[in-house]
């Protein structure tokens, strides 16, 4: 479980480098949040790190997959403009919280350790998950489409990142 929220942060960290390599030019008014989440998520990341080496464990195979298709569409949705990215950080945010929501009520007497760790990282994920909702413009092109297959290729990584 850790092993795949650890990939899932890399994943967050190359969607948000991604958008602000591009947001300069799509959404400039966006890239001062863009790097707020983006430490957020570097901070994440280190956590579940930790986590991993405390308990000599490697990295998650689906690590690098998490990157590349996190850089990937980063790169595209910062190209497309701001709703995108709204879309985006929303849709993924959705998932993931559902996802940790789930994993901290199934390590609560489990696993101290790794339920203080999710648990501090909960708080910021739905920052971002309610920033996205909030920011995404009513009537927008972008939102209908991409949220859908954003949450989709989400769960779709999750489950293919328990099974490897």
């Amino acid at each position: 479980m850790l092993k795949v929220d650890h990939a899932g942060e890399h994943g967050a960290v190359n969607i948000y480098r991604a958008q602000i390599l591009v947001a300069h030019w799509t959404a400039p008014h966006m890239t001062p949040v863009l790097r707020y989440f983006l430490e957020h998520e570097l901070g994440h990341r280190a956590l579940f790190w930790g986590q991993l080496q405390a308990r000599g464990v490697r990295r998650c195979h689906s690590y690098v997959l998490c990157g590349v298709g996190g850089w990937t569409l980063g790169l595209v949705t910062g190209l497309l403009g701001a709703s995108a990215i709204a879309a985006t950080t929303y849709a993924v945010e959705s998932v993931v919280l559902q996802h940790l929501l789930e994993q901290r009520r199934q390590l609560e007497t489990a696993d101290p350790d790794a339920f203080d760790t999710v648990s501090r990282i909960i708080a910021e994920e739905q920052e971002h998950h309610d920033h996205g909702r909030d920011a995404m413009q009513a009537g927008a092109f972008w939102p209908p489409i991409l949220t859908p297959v954003v949450r989709a290729s989400t769960e779709a990584v999750i489950w293919l990142g328990m099974r490897l």
